[in-house]
């Protein structure tokens, strides 16, 4: 059992050290599952899986277990991670090992295990935490059907290791890099939809001329939509920009003959017209969309937005939201 645990955390240890909002390789299976699902295939999975009992070992929770994870609308890297971390578990307990005899002490052992357990294999201080995740994510869900009576992760603590917060645009170099991104409507529209919406980057290289919606010149919307295959339609969201954004966008649409597509470049690109801005502004640092998605959850919450209400809008998952809710916080309200 030992050395199958040690086994399994070499092969993730690279491809899973944190799970962040960005896409990873997904691994083909898991307890020979695959990660993804067709609709025949998943009602044929509903109607063979049994009911869960306190008796079910943790074997038996995997089929289930995967089809909570892919009904909330995990992407398939947050799928693939969970099971890979309930697979160590389960290695680490035994496959047959009851789940309503786990408690709060056999999962800090595992936790100790990975921790102190591989001589010279000390891992990532953000791998533990995504661990302490996936047990309070399983054990509750547990919990919640009312499979087990009591949630043995219920008093773990997760602890992350805090990041470096970026240095925030001061508010003359926002203006100066507005005054500079006008001059090109293509700028202009791209800063407007990160500093004002707060999109990230993969959102604004997805957008479709029809997401945005110009109806209400006074109040112009931008919808974030996501393909089906990526699994993140709970992270849809409709947002509101300020009233100049119509003319900018009308502008750039009819300067740049858009049909389609609202950035028809790479990310790269975006960088580099973002760049050009910068430099104009006569701004030294360097900034990025990253930044400027920053800046406008921190002006947010320092107008009185509610952390819900910001997490929303950023339209993070769970696991995202855990780490960047305390960013944010630290930014916005410094001791």
């Amino acid at each position: 059992m030992q050395k199958d645990a040690e086994k399994d955390s070499e092969q993730i240890r690279h491809s899973s050290s944190i799970l962040t909002e960005e896409e990873g390789p997904v691994e083909a299976s898991l307890f020979g599952l695959s990660t993804a699902l067709s609709e025949s295939e998943e009602q044929e999975e509903k109607e063979s899986v049994p009911a869960l009992t306190d008796q079910s070992s943790l074997l038996d929770c995997v089929g289930p277990y995967r089809q909570e994870l892919m009904l909330k609308g995990k992407s398939n890297y947050t799928v693939t991670c969970f099971l890979s971390d309930l697979k160590m578990f389960s290695d680490f307990m035994g496959h047959d090992t009851p789940v309503g005899r786990l408690t709060k002490e056999t999962l800090t052992d595992w936790l100790m295990k990975l921790k102190f357990g591989n001589q010279g294999q000390v891992p990532a201080p953000k791998t533990m935490a995504r661990r302490v995740t996936f047990l309070k994510n399983f054990f509750s869900w547990l919990a919640r059907e009312g499979i087990i009576r009591e949630d043995p992760s219920a008093s773990l603590t997760l602890e992350r290791p805090l990041p470096p917060l970026p240095e925030l645009l001061e508010e003359e170099e926002v203006n100066r890099l507005l005054e500079a991104a006008a001059e090109d409507v293509r700028c202009q529209s791209l800063v407007y939809l990160v500093l004002y919406a707060g999109l990230k980057k993969e959102e604004v290289m997805a957008l479709k001329v029809h997401y945005i919606d110009l109806a209400d010149p006074q109040v112009p919307m931008v919808t974030v939509h996501f393909a089906a295959s990526a699994g993140k339609q709970h992270r849809e969201r409709r947002l509101a920009l300020p009233s100049e954004f119509s003319g900018i966008f009308q502008s750039y649409k009819e300067s740049y003959g858009l049909t389609d597509t609202v950035f028809a470049c790479t990310d790269r690109n975006l960088n580099y017209i973002l760049a050009r801005a910068v430099k104009r502004a006569g701004i030294t640092r360097r900034v990025t969309l990253q930044l400027l998605r920053d800046t406008f959850a921190v002006r947010l919450l320092q107008s009185e937005e509610s952390f819900d209400t910001l997490r929303e809008k950023l339209g993070l998952s769970d696991e995202a939201w855990l780490e960047t809710r305390e960013k944010y916080r630290r930014l916005a309200f410094p001791k």
